[in-house]
């Protein structure tokens, strides 16, 4: 609940910081993106019903779904902020650039939950056919950047209510040790270092203060006219932009590939169809109804189940996060429960799901989750530089990863960019390689570095552009900005060659007679 609430405001938030009119967000992309919640949320709480019934157990757990944080900050940053600013270049005024950015986004999120519709039926071949190693590493290596460190750096930033949070959850939730009263340990944690977090806002010079009134804007309209389908005139504006947008569709499918690969080895079968089909409806109906941030299948299933998660978690949010975007409250939340109090539960999420990565695995793959997780230590390292460099006073000097004078660590920047642009994709296709290698079964090795060679050409994996943009490798100049620029062709260009290599060495690898025959693959799992 807590990271969705989170989720709106920092849409929000970040369009504010491109000047774009915030009681517009809250008015027309607010409203659609929450419902895109509540019909996700509604839809995987009957799933889980229907699964209980037909198994007739009791313990089954719902899949979890919400807000995408890495389309929050691709789409903002790369797609509604720069969409907006164009407007404003063009001469419109912040209400009319609003429109446009808003159709812009609009056109985005419907055509990425078309997109969802159209890769949904393949979704159980892929899951039948990629070893858990794959699966579940790629997962892994999400949940200890995006889901446990990055948080981290905000618990760390309190230390004090932000340490006492942490370490009440991981004692309760990972040592089982109870609190007094069997309270729960995010309960606990949200009392004890609540309480410390507002005692410290009155202590002089601490740095804590109390939250600013939050302006509540009570049952917003302006969500309703994109059902008047004015949009559908913007589709030219948009077009440049669907490159970008799209990566993080297919990320979420993904992703949704992997969490049901997770609740699977947790012990609850859900068809991934379903499953992908269903987060591909809300994010459809979130778009059509003015939303501008996807929805996805959350990780995290596996530590639901283990606090006792059942169904009624994912019916809260729905109700939740539904009302408050459609309301107009959500803001109260998000102001007055503290970030480090509340944040050492994706810690704990984050451990949970990769301790459960490594458990689901056969031993012998071991070595292929932990190669996932080496993308995502990209994606990790790149982050603070890209930030630096990004940063208005260098930019207006005219300071970037181009005009640094040390040529070494141009490259290397270059080479993190890459490595970690479309990372989950990177991630799932060397684990799945190496687990097949392991398995002495070097053709389908040697296929799946070959499908990562092609991938890598479009810009679906490791795309040296601004937003993980994807390009077409050769084209006529009057293509534009679809066709990939020269200086970036050479690196991708290699990019693929050492994938296109590598494919051809294992293949001829195949044929020698020392290899033996293949070890028992658990990619066909049920």
């Amino acid at each position: 609940m807590l990271d969705n609430v989170a989720g709106l405001l920092l849409m929000v938030g970040l369009l504010a910081g491109f000047g774009f009119p915030v009681d517009f967000a809250v008015s027309a992309m607010v409203p659609g993106t929450a419902l895109g919640v509540l019909i996700g949320d509604l839809a995987f709480f009957a799933l889980a019903f229907r699964l209980a019934r037909k198994t007739g157990r009791d313990d089954v757990t719902a899949m979890p779904l919400g807000l995408d944080t890495p389309s929050t900050f691709g789409i903002v940053l790369f797609v509604l902020g720069p969409s907006f600013l164009q407007g404003q270049a063009m001469g419109l005024d912040p209400t009319a650039a609003a429109y446009r950015t808003w159709h812009i986004g609009i056109w985005c999120i419907v055509l990425s939950g078309v997109l969802k519709f159209a890769l949904a039926p393949a979704t159980n071949w892929v899951r039948r056919s990629i070893p858990r190693a794959g699966l579940l590493g790629s997962l892994a290596a999400i949940a200890l950047v995006l889901i446990s460190f990055f948080p981290l750096m905000e618990i760390l930033g309190h230390p004090l209510p932000g340490m006492l949070a942490l370490v009440i959850v991981l004692t309760s939730l990972v040592g089982r040790i109870p609190l007094p009263g069997r309270t729960p340990g995010t309960l606990g944690a949200l009392i004890v270092a609540g309480i410390v977090y507002y005692a410290l806002c009155f202590v002089s010079g601490s740095g804590y203060v109390l939250p600013e009134p939050v302006a509540v804007n009570w049952f917003p309209i302006r969500w309703m006219e994109s059902w008047q389908f004015a949009w559908l005139a913007n589709f030219g504006d948009a077009l440049p932009y669907l490159p970008i947008a799209m990566p993080f569709a297919i990320g979420t499918v993904v992703g949704g590939i992997d969490c049901t690969e997770s609740a699977v080895a947790a012990g609850d079968t859900y068809d991934t169809r379903t499953v992908v089909g269903i987060e591909a409806l809300a994010t459809l109906l979130a778009g059509l109804s003015g939303g501008v941030i996807q929805t996805t299948p959350y990780i995290g299933h596996p530590a639901y189940k283990a606090m006792g998660g059942r169904a009624a978690y994912v019916l809260g949010t729905a109700v939740l996060v539904g009302s408050a975007g459609l309301i107009g409250y959500f803001g109260w939340l998000n102001a007055w429960i503290p970030a480090p109090v509340v944040y050492p539960i994706l810690v704990f999420i984050g451990l949970e799901i990769t301790a459960q990565s490594f458990l689901a695995t056969p031993r012998r793959h071991f070595a292929a989750v932990a190669l996932a997780c080496l993308p995502a230590l990209a994606f990790l390292a790149i982050n603070l530089p890209s930030r630096i460099l990004g940063d208005q006073s260098l930019k207006s000097a005219g300071i970037g990863i181009d005009t640094l004078a040390d040529e070494g660590l141009r490259h290397d920047l270059q080479t993190l960019t890459m490595l970690s642009s479309g990372f989950i994709l990177t991630s799932l296709l060397w684990a799945w390689t190496l687990a097949a290698a392991i398995d002495r079964r070097l053709v389908l090795a040697a296929k799946v570095l070959a499908l990562a060679g092609v991938l890598t050409l479009f810009g679906v994996m490791h795309s040296p552009l601004v937003g993980s943009r994807l390009f077409l490798p050769y084209g006529p100049e009057a293509w534009g900005d679809l066709v990939l620029d020269a200086a970036n062709r050479k690196y991708v260009l290699e990019f693929a060659a050492g994938y296109f290599a590598s494919s051809a060495l294992l293949f001829a690898w195949s044929f020698l007679p020392t290899i033996g025959p293949p070890l028992e693959s658990d990619s066909e799992h049920e």
